[in-house]
């Protein structure tokens, strides 16, 4: 490291040499004309060469900092280039945003805005990543996740997305054309439920369910199991099963009659999804767009338009 110097006494070298004038030189890298000369004079004494001829009225560059300047230019010219883009970026958002979340968080919050978010920002490649199990996403090179709090570890910035969110029992008109619905919780031991494993290891989920300050947890059975919200809706809609979601992703199916809710009285609220990413300060330029267009809100609803698409062209 001693034969190269170091990269700050490099560039300010450079600086020196395209002015030749100290005052100038350091007026431009912000430092003082004497702070200037000593980082100059430490250069010189780490590489054991005189880089400069100077004089209190004049300043010139010897051969070797001739030769030194040269071989430089280049490299601190991509340095300024970099500098100048990592700038520019606060402005214009550009690069790739890599976000992991869990399927329903996904449909819930990034679809609403996505499409606005990249038009307005062509410059950003945005790749989500759908999954159930919770990640280090520093580890994997995820710029932030969205999910439940419990996901955000205690050094995290976690960011509320959604207000309160609530669960919904539904089933197809001809799942319960074939059985009367159910009246309490407790009947559902004796339907066809779409069962859902977060995780491949994991035990199926209980269906939680609450009225009149009584809570309850049902253990249900079926014949199908999933770990995809939208596949359980898919289930539900070809008369499979009852399957337990959440409201607005079942909102689409329930206008259109594919869909009957049923314990309605029952339904839970849970409080509602978080974006979350590691640290305070310097936050991505396009993450930054991208929390401030989600908490505006979206202008309209794509959400139901996907999974309406995602569903026809599995028929």
């Amino acid at each position: 490291m001693k034969r190269r110097g170091d990269i700050s006494a490099l560039m300010a070298f450079v600086a020196l040499a395209d002015h030749l004038n100290f005052r100038v030189a350091a007026a431009r890298l912000g430092v003082t004309p004497s702070a200037l000369s000593h980082t100059i004079r430490q250069l010189e004494e780490r590489l054991g060469v005189r880089l400069l001829n100077r004089t209190t009225r004049s300043v010139s560059l010897t051969d070797a900092g001739l030769r030194l300047v040269e071989r430089l230019r280049p490299a601190v010219d991509q340095i300024s280039a970099a500098l100048e883009d990592l700038g520019e970026e606060q402005s214009r958002p550009f690069g790739r945003l890599r976000l992991y979340a869990t399927h329903s968080a996904a449909a819930a919050v990034i679809v609403p805005v996505w499409a606005r978010f990249l038009s307005t920002y062509p410059d950003v490649h945005l790749e989500l990543h759908l999954d159930e199990a919770p990640t280090d996403i520093v580890a994997k090179g995820f710029d932030a996740g969205i999910g439940p709090q419990d996901r955000a570890d205690a050094d995290m910035v976690a960011v509320r997305v959604t207000g309160p969110m609530k669960l919904a029992v539904v089933g197809s008109p001809s799942y319960f054309a074939r059985k009367r619905p159910p009246r309490v919780p407790e009947d559902l031991t004796r339907h066809d439920c779409v069962q859902y494993r977060r995780i491949a290891e994991g035990a199926t989920i209980e269906w939680p369910f609450e009225r009149a300050g009584k809570s309850l947890r049902i253990s249900v059975d079926g014949r199908v199991t999933v770990n995809d919200p939208e596949l359980a809706l898919r289930a539900a809609v070809d008369g499979l099963g009852i399957a337990y979601t959440i409201e607005s992703l079942a909102e689409p199916f329930l206008r259109s009659g594919q869909l009957a809710r049923t314990l309605e009285e029952w339904s839970i609220s849970f409080q509602g999804l978080y974006l979350y990413y590691p640290g305070h300060r310097q936050v991505p330029a396009a993450l930054r767009c991208l929390i401030n267009m989600i908490r505006a809100g979206p202008r309209a609803k794509p959400a139901s338009g996907l999974h309406d698409s995602t569903f026809a062209a599995a028929d």
